[in-house]
């Protein structure tokens, strides 16, 4: 996915919170489906009922300018629907983008700067009226208000013009990049190539705002929707949620939404543990309950794990994401690439994912790409250091280097135990590297001063824990913000920790960028991961597994790769 620099500011900032938060859960214990697939006559999903969501994070902002695809654990997507959407199946399936309001993934000119979209006929808000090409326009346009910001920024980036723009309450004549020739018709105008603008239009921005509606700040109150569901009830931003059937949805326009229940009620706000206790209690209305953003814990897991029945209900997911250390080059000793060799060779992954509750909650990584094929996830492992680390090599290394005699670091690191740059992971990292004769000294920063610290380019320490995650599941969103030169960011949250600025890495992210062939991008930001990881700028340390209980009652569980979150589109409760 491609990002000018707001772009993965963005990114990081919602991701990385979002995506441990929203981490999921994929069908069944460990590697099965999970659950069955439905109840009533013959095991089949029935329509009826209220499906109950217990989260700890609270869905604020529901308004379609101000949130994420991925935001809220798939509820915002009840109600809004977009141009494109994720393929509503399990696994790597579920990682496909797919035509939502539109009538195909959208037509682009020769050089992928010019992207047409035609709507399906017969789309209908909650009132019964007309969903139009120009409504999507102004409901793009009003994400640009300064009163609205909050939501993905990157069309900001990609459109003509939209760096300037402030939106339509402060300029009536809109942007002129966005063409609406005719109702059911709409081009985007980009100010250079982007293959993979259909990802981009599965963001809630694309949905439909009718003007005449829109009450500004406000709206989150009551968005018109143009989903199965309507919101009756949002109490305390976002606290309580309560949806409702849309009448004028119909599944004849919308292939991905199965809406069997007839009510969905949103409980956030709630602490993890009693989320889980509620789950697996699973009584009363909690039987038919779900969560989209509460893990197990190691401990939860292990006592679940020994249930035959409970563990029936937990829910594997794997969500686009890497944890890993990185390097500051501009600081020494890290300033030389046999240093950060000896570091990649040093490190223990299997102490680091038991800091990280072990193998089933984290994945050891060698490569910077998730190991998903949407990713373009190509195998490679340029410093093998085994599973405990190969101190010998990193010795070797160092004596290079000029340090025979070993060496002291500091490690920075977030003191929030639940974060994934936690100091359990941290002193894993120290252990190991004392074995290679680097002395490691431990710096634990709270979570905002640690975040403020890493991506300021002029604070960014030499040697610290980071993470990456990805608004869709490209290749793109991981590399482009961590690697592109031109995104460094001197006064402003930077990314590009490494500080590469390497032309041939730029030329081919601009290259890959032009291919709206989504398959063959994949393949070459495999290549180019590769490529890039033989700089030893980061070393990868593992990919997290979300484990997720739901209720007894709950049936028809699908869970793909896009998000790893249970889909609440597709659940049962009848």
């Amino acid at each position: 996915m491609r990002q000018p620099s707001v772009i993965s500011r963005r990114v990081a900032a919602a991701t990385v919170t979002l995506v441990l938060a929203a981490g999921a859960a994929a069908c069944g214990p460990e590697d099965s489906k999970g659950g069955d697939s439905g109840s009533g006559a013959e095991g089949k999903p029935q329509k009826g009922g209220t499906l109950t969501v217990l989260n700890s994070n609270t869905q604020q902002d529901f308004d379609p300018a101000r949130l994420y695809t991925s935001g809220g654990g798939n509820i915002p997507s009840l109600v809004f629907r977009t141009l494109t959407t994720r393929n509503r199946e399990d696994g790597a399936e579920g990682a496909q983008v797919v035509p939502d309001l539109a009538t195909d993934l959208g037509k682009p000119n020769a050089d992928a700067t010019v992207w047409t979209y035609t709507l399906k006929e017969g789309l209908k808000y909650e009132d019964g009226t007309a969903i139009t090409s120009a409504d999507i326009k102004y409901g793009i346009e009003r994400s640009f208000a300064p009163e609205l910001s909050g939501g993905a920024p990157y069309l900001r980036d990609w459109l003509i013009g939209g760096a300037d723009y402030q939106g339509p309450y402060k300029d009536k004549k809109g942007l002129d990049s966005i063409e609406v020739p005719d109702d059911r018709t709409i081009v985007f105008r980009l100010n250079k190539p982007e293959g993979e603008f259909p990802y981009l239009a599965t963001q809630t921005q694309t949905t439909p705002v009718p003007k005449a509606k829109d009450t500004g700040t406000k709206y989150e109150e009551h968005p018109v929707s143009s989903g199965p569901y309507k919101v009756v009830t949002n109490e305390n931003d976002g606290e309580r949620l309560v949806l409702e059937r849309n009448p004028h949805w119909s599944a004849t326009t919308d292939e991905e939404r199965k809406a069997y229940p007839d009510r969905i009620d949103v409980r956030s706000g709630l602490d993890s543990a009693v989320i889980n206790q509620r789950l697996s209690a699973s009584q009363g209305p909690d039987a038919a309950a779900v969560t989209t953003d509460t893990n197990l814990g190691p401990a939860e897991l292990a006592k679940v794990s020994s249930d035959k029945k409970l563990a029936a209900r937990v829910g594997t997911g794997h969500f686009g994401y890497t944890n890993y250390i990185a390097f500051n080059p501009k600081v020494k000793p890290f300033d030389d690439p046999k240093v950060r060799q000896a570091v990649s060779y040093a490190i223990d992954r299997s102490s680091v994912v038991n800091a990280a509750g072990g193998s089933s909650l984290a994945e050891p990584a060698t490569t910077f790409l998730p190991e998903r094929d949407s990713f373009g996830h190509t195998p490679y492992d340029h410093f093998p250091a085994g599973k405990t680390g190969d101190a010998v090599k990193a010795k070797e290394l160092l004596k290079e280097a000029g340090y025979d005699k070993g060496l002291t670091v500091t490690l920075t690191h977030s003191n929030d135990k639940d974060f994934e740059t936690s100091p359990e992971i941290a002193t894993a990292i120290q252990a190991a590297l004392k074995k290679a004769g680097i002395t490691v000294k431990l710096q634990g920063l709270e979570s905002n001063d640690y975040s403020d610290t890493i991506h300021d380019a002029k604070k960014e320490p030499g040697f610290f824990l980071a993470h990456w995650g990805a608004d869709w599941p490209s290749g793109g969103p991981f590399l482009a913000p961590i690697f592109d030169g031109r995104q460094i960011v001197e006064g402003g949250a930077n990314f590009n920790t490494g500080f590469l600025n390497d032309p041939e890495v730029n030329k081919e992210i601009d290259e890959i960028n032009k291919l709206t062939d989504l398959k063959a991008a994949a393949t070459r930001w495999g290549a180019l991961d590769k490529k890039i990881g033989e700089k030893a700028l980061t070393v990868p340390l593992f990919h997290p597994v979300y484990k997720r209980l739901y209720g007894q009652d709950v049936k028809n569980i699908v869970i793909s790769d896009w998000t790893g979150v249970l889909d609440v589109s597709q659940v049962a409760v009848k």
